[in-house]
């Protein structure tokens, strides 16, 4: 398991990262390094009515205390901002997962992607807006605390800063920043999705690659590691919406391979192996006898023979499979897929097994799709 849930808002499970524990204490550390204290003194104090001494702050165990309860502050403020796109997709009656915090910020895991150009451009800006009311809140807090308290102000004007840098820097036009999305959510509005998707990519993997220059020059390890984490994004970003926009109108009918015979959970090796090389088929729903699928064994599962001293296909099935209906659409059908056990899904109507939908067969339609353009017909499972 990657993530653990903290803590519910709204509803919505805030998860933190297994790189998230690892990172806060180096960035404790760093924030509350001499050099930093110097640097963001001389920042904070530009603020009216405040005059920190540097020397008070390096004090004692007070660079421990400012940099642990900075670096806190900051996640903190990383949650707001998701919890602002998350409150901007309610809005538009989009559900939202999860926000997930990570090494490099946060992630709001949206059921489904905006698709008007409106909606994702108020979706984006939504979370820098929280960031920067987030920077005003503490800014008030600023002027109003004593200066008795200098590491609090201190805090305070630390994360006024940075949520102000982090939203600047945020509304680069680079996926996955909120700046890539509002670039595509502006290209959307006199072209169709993908191709302001292509565009929005391009120019976020220009941006990938300045960063990686950078990172080279300043030897910076995070700035080439923020390089790579934007490049892959944006390319990701451009796969997603292209896979998305091959299987618009398909559904699962449209790509299972039908007149499938399923298997016993009894069934020899042996003889599923001669029914494979007989019927020119890899995969197999398992249903017992009382009618209800199982599992599925294919190709892969016997491969695993050996290695269980296994004699039946319910020593070698995957039990981790989706069931979906006929309709269900086929980019949905993906996302099932890419997280179950099996990699197929059994088609079903009625409670009757009806066909399965494998990798090879989306392969399959892809392709078709991709090179001819060609348009399925809808198909009745049978």
């Amino acid at each position: 398991m990657r993530d653990y849930e903290l803590v519910s808002v709204w509803g919505i499970p805030i998860r933190i990262h297994i790189s998230l524990p690892v990172v806060l204490p180096i960035l404790a550390w760093l924030i509350g390094s001499g050099e930093q204290i110097d640097l963001y003194a001389g920042l904070i104090n530009t603020f009216p009515v405040v005059a920190l001494d540097p020397a008070v702050l390096r004090a004692g165990t007070t660079p421990w205390l400012i940099g642990i309860v900075a670096a806190v502050g900051l996640f903190v403020s990383v949650t707001i901002h998701e919890l602002g796109h998350a409150w901007a997709a309610r809005r538009y009656g989009i559900e939202v997962q999860s926000i997930t915090l990570w090494l490099l910020g946060g992630l709001a895991n949206l059921e489904s992607m905006p698709r008007e150009w409106t909606q994702e451009l108020w979706i984006a800006l939504a979370g820098p807006a929280a960031s920067v009311l987030v920077a005003v809140v503490c800014y008030g807090a600023v002027l109003v605390v004593p200066s008795s308290a200098p590491a609090a102000v201190f805090v305070l004007g630390w994360l006024v800063v940075t949520n102000v840098v982090l939203t600047a820097f945020n509304l680069l036009p680079a996926f996955p920043m909120d700046g890539g999305r509002v670039l595509r959510a502006l290209l959307a509005r006199s072209r169709p999705y993908a191709s302001a998707t292509r565009t929005a990519a391009r120019v976020g993997s220009l941006f990938a690659v300045g960063f990686a220059i950078l990172g080279v020059l300043s030897f910076s390890p995070m700035l080439f590691l923020l390089a790579l984490f934007v490049y892959g994004a944006a390319n990701g970003e451009s796969r997603f919406v292209a896979l998305e926009t091959l299987l618009e109108g398909v559904t699962a009918a449209d790509v299972m391979s039908t007149n499938v015979r399923p298997v016993s959970p009894e069934t020899r090796l042996s003889d599923l192996s001669e029914r494979m090389f007989e019927e020119r088929r890899t995969t197999y729903p398992v249903v017992d006898d009382s009618g209800s699928v199982v599992g599925v064994v294919s190709l892969d599962s016997l491969r695993r023979k050996r290695r269980r001293n296994a004699t039946t296909v319910r020593d070698v099935m995957s039990e981790g499979f989706p069931t979906v209906a006929g309709h269900t659409p086929m980019f949905e059908v993906v996302g099932l897929l890419n997280g179950s056990e099996a990699k197929t899904a059994v088609v079903e109507e009625n409670g009757e097994v009806v066909g399965t939908v494998t990798a090879a067969d989306l392969a399959t339609v892809l392709q078709i799709r991709r090179e001819a353009g060609t348009t399925l017909s809808p198909r009745t499972a049978m």
